[in-house]
């Protein structure tokens, strides 16, 4: 088949090259109209751009690196959805990079996307230093932090207000009678979990009890199953408690999963609490009281930063969104 070539497509569609190009590349600043007549002449003619000369003249793909925790959790596969949609209306590509937690393949991925000239990227951190940010920034990378990143002004990010978040779950179970809480996370050397329990915290101090009100049993994951391990030592101890806040709801079910398998009624012997809001969790025996954190959302605006600077990074203000979480309450606390 005779290749058919840009110049043939604004030819027949009776516009410039440049908008051919933007129509593929940037269809948000070409008007629907013309968008719409370009769009028919390149379906007509069969017309499939050179990605591959676009990246070597530019030095750059327009393809977007979506760098997260682990779409194994839905929370972030809503996130990844958020995104994607929104780079995809752009005329972008994603590529979904999941680093497990893992700082090695987090680089590793980074290495990855920067020899494909990918350098665009949304990224879900496992740690945030200055010389973290100054290794991206001398990679070339354009980056939007999906992480609460408050003392980086300098650049772009959206988060979840998690300390918020955090106050809420306790407040809720401590109003219910409960006199102390455990709270069941994974590695809490990361931001998410740390502002969580900062935020359940404040909740029992300001309620009149002590630290010691507040217990934290870590585990090595945000899974179903570290939650598993999580209730089982909980439920082991010589006074296990009565109330659970859980950094994710994967934890959460997996501490469920546990009491059942004790014999403990929920919410009668033990209250449980999750945070994310996950399709799932009102699926379960008991559904899930749980933190609700607007995924897709998030992501939607992690990738409008992205486009906001591509369309104009001279005049492009960085800035930080925080999402507010709400507390949905249903029967399992």
């Amino acid at each position: 088949m005779k290749t058919v070539s840009i110049k043939t497509v604004a030819t027949e569609a009776g516009v410039s090259i440049a908008t051919v190009s933007n129509v593929v590349n940037r269809p948000a600043v070409v008007s629907a109209a013309t968008r719409d007549r370009v769009r028919a002449v390149i379906n007509a003619l069969g017309y499939v751009p050179n990605s591959a000369a676009r990246h070597l003249s530019s030095g750059r793909s327009t393809a977007v690196g979506l760098v997260l925790f682990g779409v194994r959790n839905p929370y972030f596969a809503d996130i990844a959805r958020g995104a994607e949609d929104t780079l995809q209306q752009a005329g972008h590509l994603s590529v979904l990079c999941s680093t497990d937690l893992d700082t090695d393949r987090e680089e590793d991925y980074l290495d990855q996307l920067a020899q494909q000239q990918i350098r665009d990227v949304l990224i879900t951190p496992v740690q945030v230093s200055d010389p973290w940010l100054d290794r991206l920034k001398d990679r070339g990378f354009n980056f939007v932090l999906i992480h609460n990143a408050a003392e980086h002004p300098e650049i772009c990010s959206v988060a979840v207000d998690d300390a918020l978040g955090g106050e809420q779950a306790a407040t809720h179970l401590l109003a219910r009678g409960h006199e102390s809480i455990t709270f069941v996370t994974g590695p809490m050397n990361m931001r998410a979990p740390s502002d969580r329990y900062e935020g359940c915290l404040r909740s029992v101090l300001r309620s009149g009890r002590t630290e010691e009100a507040l217990r934290v049993i870590e585990v090595d994951d945000f899974t179903i199953e570290q939650g598993r391990r999580a209730g089982e030592r909980l439920l082991a101890a010589t006074r296990p408690g009565t109330a659970v806040f859980c950094a994710n709801d994967l934890l959460a079910l997996g501490v469920m999963q546990a009491a059942f398998r004790a014999g403990k009624r929920i919410p009668e012997d033990l209250a449980i609490v999750g945070y994310d809001d996950i399709e799932s969790v009102t699926t379960t025996g008991v559904p899930l009281t749980t933190v609700r954190v607007e995924g897709y959302e998030l992501g939607r605006a992690a990738a409008q930063m992205l486009l906001d600077e591509e369309r104009d990074p001279q005049e492009h203000v960085h800035r930080r969104k925080v999402f507010s979480p709400r507390l949905i309450e249903r029967n399992s606390s």
